[in-house]
């Protein structure tokens, strides 16, 4: 599935819970929940993203040439926002990452449901997503 079309997967299902936030964060945390676990040694300080409030470890490879990406975090609510950017950017073509607009973060209104700290961080995953598949991109 491209990019867009799994962005507009997560749409619909957020647009299923209609304007019942606290439901909406259930789902997000179900889907931390369901967030495979990454080993210990995995767990590393350089692994840790930058401007998160609480803790987040991302760790990337590629693969056949997409971006493999895998993480968890000690919050139960950013685990399900990091899981949600894994579904939407694992398994992706470096340069599809890179382009990637992720409108679908305005469309379901995560950003302004958000408290700012996790808004933040929300930015800092993405950024961070975008700039490890940068530096598999071939020029």
């Amino acid at each position: 599935m491209s990019i867009e079309e799994i962005e507009q997967e997560i749409i619909e299902e957020f647009e299923f819970f209609g304007e019942d936030w606290e439901a909406k964060y259930e789902h997000l945390i179900d889907l931390g929940k369901a967030l495979p676990l990454i080993k210990e040694e995995q767990k590393t300080e350089e692994a840790i993203i930058k401007g998160c409030q609480s803790r987040v470890w991302l760790n990337s490879e590629l693969i056949d040439g997409k971006m493999m990406f895998t993480a968890d975090s000690d919050a139960i609510i950013t685990k399900g926002m990091v899981a949600l950017m894994i579904r939407v950017l694992s398994n992706q073509k470096p340069e599809d990452i890179v382009k990637a607009e992720l409108k679908f973060l305005d469309k379901i209104g995560l950003k302004e449901h958000l408290s700012p700290t996790r808004a933040n961080g929300l930015v800092s995953m993405i950024n961070r997503m975008k700039k490890e598949a940068l530096s598999q991109v071939k020029i």
